[in-house]
């Protein structure tokens, strides 16, 4: 059994984390959260330690150590914008890391965050939870087994909807959260060059508060695509989020076999083989990149959806 620590327990993902530490037959002792509406901790551990204040959380995890018992492993699902001081605080804990996606916002803070995992001996891991997905895995097998030269058309489309609350949060502050492309595709931009190899040209045709559209060039494909959180983008009947990847216009399904993709994760990092944040620096330069390019509008190879007329910011920004 390992010892977790757990940062974020009041977020959206962490659930899926608590229950991942659970299935996996270990133990959460302590978590910090500013916020506490963290209920969630009974279904799963109610005999954790918990903090609304970090220095407290980690006194308490250097008192713990001092009786001897070791805290294995720090899980990070704070907001995007800490994740990079929340691995390098578990690093020098004495952890090794588990790190909610997006590692960072910028491709060199996972090079800076190198830097600590070579000084403290410990090891950083991120989800990539698409990675284990059957589905995924088929078809990036397919890839490599069909003709190198062969380049795909692939079309992106991910809709999943949020209310006016997501303006107010840190999720809908571009400078904390990375804006769209960051806060809900990072995991399809890494997916996408995991199976079709690495951007060679990237433009950006719509971005706003809302969505982002755009075209990218892998080694084997050209993708187009759409994200947004609006829920006037979805296709007429269909409720709750929509998520649709076409590969030269054929639909590839994986809309089922998520549930336990964050256990899966986990049981790949206990082993030995979970996805280090060196292999994150890829889609973070990615989305980095479409955060700061200017988008150059409806020219080009774009996406159908980004035809939609742009809305204001609910609250007039």
């Amino acid at each position: 059994m390992k010892n977790f620590a757990l940062i974020g327990v009041g977020g959206y993902i962490a659930p899926r984390h608590l229950k991942a530490i659970k299935e996996t037959g270990n133990d959460l002792i302590s978590a910090y959260d500013k916020n506490d509406s963290v209920g969630i901790i009974d279904s799963y551990f109610p005999r954790a330690s918990f903090f609304t204040e970090q220095e407290l959380f980690d006194r308490h995890n250097n008192h713990v150590k001092t009786q001897g018992i070791n805290i294995d492993y720090l899980t990070v699902c704070s907001p995007n914008y800490l994740h990079d001081a929340h691995t390098r605080y578990g690093l020098r804990l004495g952890c090794d890391v588990i790190c909610e996606k997006p590692v960072a916002l910028s491709p060199w803070n996972i090079e800076a965050l190198e830097q600590v995992e070579k000084e403290t001996g410990h090891q950083a891991f991120t989800i990539f939870q698409l990675r284990l997905h059957p589905s995924v895995i088929a078809l990036r097998k397919k890839i490599e087994e069909g003709p190198k030269d062969k380049v795909y058309d692939v079309d992106l489309s991910y809709i999943t909807p949020r209310g006016y609350w997501y303006y107010a949060s840190w999720k809908g502050n571009v400078q904390k959260s990375g804006g769209v492309a960051t806060n809900i595709g990072v995991h399809f931009y890494d997916m996408l060059q995991w199976v079709f190899g690495p951007v060679q040209k990237s433009v950006v045709h719509v971005a706003s508060h809302d969505r982002v559209a755009g075209y990218l060039e892998l080694r084997q494909a050209r993708v187009r695509y759409f994200l947004s959180i609006n829920g006037e983008h979805l296709p007429q009947g269909v409720t709750g989020s929509y998520r649709s990847i076409t590969v030269d216009g054929e639909e590839f399904e994986f809309s089922n076999g998520f549930t336990d993709l964050h256990t899966r994760s986990y049981e790949e990092i206990l082993v030995g083989r979970g996805f280090r944040i060196s292999e994150a620096k890829a889609c973070i330069q990615t989305v980095y990149d479409i955060r700061h390019a200017e988008p150059v509008g409806l020219t080009g190879d774009y996406h159908p959806m980004a035809k939609y007329p742009l809305t204001k910011h609910p609250f007039g920004w």
